[in-house]
Formats: C-alpha cells, structure tokens, sequence
C-alpha cells in the first residue's frame, strides 16, 4: 500500500517517517519529496507498506498525529492518472509575473 503523508516539518527525516509508521507493521520505502535546486524538503512524502491491513491502521493512527511538532495529514495515495481530473493534460499552475526589480 502506498501512502501519502502531508503537512510535514521540514525538519523531518525520512528515518524518523519509517519509525513512525514501523510502529504499524513493515515498511518497504520511505520517500520525503525535495525540491530539486535546494534540496529542502516540500513538506509530504510517501510511505510504502507490503501489507493493506497495517496500512490502513496506520493511515488511521497517524492521520492527525503529530511528529515533530505538526499534525499530519495521513492517506492513501492515488495514482497520478486519477489525482489527474482535467483529463486535458493542462497541469495548472503559472500566475504571478516575474521578479521586478524596478518596484521600489
């Protein structure tokens, strides 16, 4: 069962995401999401657990719970395919111009 974990400090280790949910059952990965330039921590991730049982109970447990001081927000992940509702392609996005120097 693939999981996703939201609303994480970023201080949040991916060890500290494994020992939270190994209270559960048997964790196979453990993925916190980076930016790509800074390398910092964008505040989810995703936790994988071979069985739907311990998953579930996990997702129960810890859903609401905190770590390191911040409640988070536990579920089941969907596939992109359905997180996907625009059927477009269009990704969304965008808005706001550039940096302008010449504001003040």
């Amino acid at each position: 069962m693939n999981i996703f974990v939201a609303s994480l400090d970023y201080a949040v280790q991916e060890d500290d995401l494994r020992e939270a949910f190994e209270s559960f059952g048997e964790v196979s990965s453990v993925k916190i999401v980076t930016d790509r330039e800074t390398g910092r921590s964008k505040g989810f991730g995703f936790v994988e657990m071979p069985s739907d049982d311990e998953g579930n109970q996990a997702i129960e447990a810890l859903n609401g719970a905190s770590l390191r001081g911040r409640d988070m927000a536990v579920k089941v992940a969907r596939p992109q395919s359905e997180r996907s509702n625009n059927g477009g392609g269009y990704r969304g996005g965008g808005g706001g111009g550039g940096f302008r120097r010449d504001r003040y």
